[in-house]
């Protein structure tokens, strides 16, 4: 792979204006891959915290992007960086279950094109009890914390960002959070349109790669609030 990776990387182009190719065409999705990896390495160590693991990461996201063969792409960078992702918080959970006894609720997988109907339903029904479980455990500036955090690799200095908190104090909530759903004893009632609209924002984020339809919802459930529930 990595003798093919350099030959393409040193040249060659095979996209073109006209058509639409596959992943399955070895050469575009290569030199695609080529084009993405420093950003996509950057991604996978921020997330892991480890040059190893994240190296890891991205030989899998490699493996998981030639195994999409046949498929039709409109926005190659974002599929390839869903999936490292995705990969590198499977890494990062890997680390807390092998330490800890508490269950986290599992936020969706990438997408496979070639899943059967029963498999695309069981999906969205584990994200829906997920987001359930964080709607009656966590307050709003929490989940969305939490959400960012865990769901998506986001780093502690763009949470604060976003939530407009400082950079201790996104972290304090992502801490919160955890502690709060290890116990599991702090039931709140759910709003019915606010849940169905989050699981909707978290399952287009997992299908798109694009995360600021999930952040707009994430902030304006917490702006929502009042003061002392967030």
């Amino acid at each position: 792979m990595d003798t093919h990776l350099a030959e393409v990387g040193k040249g060659r182009e095979t996209t073109s204006t006209t058509s639409n190719p596959t992943i399955g065409d070895l050469d575009y999705a290569t030199s695609v891959f080529v084009r993405a990896r420093p950003g996509l390495l950057k991604i996978a160590n921020r997330i892991v915290g480890n040059a190893n693991e994240a190296e890891d990461v991205i030989q899998e996201t490699w493996l998981r992007w030639q195994g999409a063969s046949g498929r039709v792409v409109t926005n190659p960078r974002a599929l390839l960086r869903t999936i490292t992702v995705r990969l590198a918080i499977n890494v990062v959970q890997s680390g807390w279950r092998r330490r800890e006894s508490c269950a986290t609720p599992w936020l969706p997988e990438q997408v496979d094109t070639h899943a059967t109907p029963e498999a695309v339903a069981e999906r969205q029904d584990t994200v829906e009890r997920a987001v359930l479980l964080l709607m009656q455990t966590l307050t709003p500036r929490q989940r969305a914390a939490f959400v960012l955090r865990q769901g998506f690799g986001y780093p502690y200095g763009r949470i604060s960002e976003i939530l407009h908190l400082s950079i201790a104090n996104a972290r304090q909530q992502v801490t919160r959070a955890r502690q709060r759903l290890a116990k599991n004893d702090h039931t709140q009632p759910v709003d019915a349109v606010a849940y169905r609209r989050l699981v909707q924002a978290v399952l287009a984020a997992a299908r798109s790669g694009d995360l600021t339809h999930l952040e707009s919802v994430l902030v304006a459930d917490a702006d929502s609030c009042p003061k002392l529930l967030r």
